[in-house]
């Protein structure tokens, strides 16, 4: 497996703390911003050409998920990046399950997205709120504070429990743990 790609645009190169973990196969552009004990897992795309990710601290992007962003529309042609555009803002303790997809878009902090989940332009999940696996959150749609959407377009479906609540934490807690273990392993 390759080593991760991390590649400029417009001369801007990613910003990775150095606690990160990145995983071999994983490609980063542009204008992205990686907080400490984050970990991008195999296969993940994360593209900053067009407009800025940010990505908190103590977040996981798990396998084979692809982060963009929207930018103006007259920046195809631009031979700078856009003033304006949707940035994708990613919070510290998230979880976003593989596979998910997510477009120009603000998953706040202590959040959870689910496999194979997808959300859209404007889109924002609230801290403390769950999009489920496989579920499509359209353009505009926010899901709340101790909120769980489902479905294709997604819905409210319940509140949250304590103990699904409990959970984001936790499993924030045991990425960053077997991110340290495979820096350590492999000598990253």
């Amino acid at each position: 497996m390759s080593p991760p790609l991390i590649l400029p645009f417009h001369g801007i190169l990613p910003k990775i703390h150095p606690t990160a973990f990145i995983a071999p196969g994983a490609v980063i552009i542009g204008d992205v911003e990686i907080g400490e004990d984050s970990s991008i897992w195999f296969g993940c795309v994360i593209r900053g050409d067009v407009n800025k990710i940010r990505i908190g601290a103590r977040t996981n992007i798990q396998d084979g998920t692809v982060i963009h962003v929207a930018g103006a529309e007259e920046s195809t042609l631009a031979s700078t990046p856009p003033a304006q555009g949707s940035a994708a803002l990613i919070g510290d303790d998230v979880t976003v399950g593989h596979m998910a997809l997510l477009h120009a878009c603000t998953v706040e902090s202590h959040s959870f997205v689910g496999m194979k989940a997808v959300v859209m332009d404007g889109a924002t999940i609230k801290s403390g709120g769950m999009l489920a696996a496989g579920a499509l959150l359209t353009a505009g749609k926010t899901v709340a504070s101790g909120e769980i959407w489902a479905g294709n377009p997604a819905k409210f479906w319940r509140k949250l429990t304590e103990a699904d609540s409990a959970q984001f934490n936790a499993r924030a807690g045991q990425y960053a743990q077997l991110a340290r273990e495979y820096r350590k392993e492999n000598k990253i």
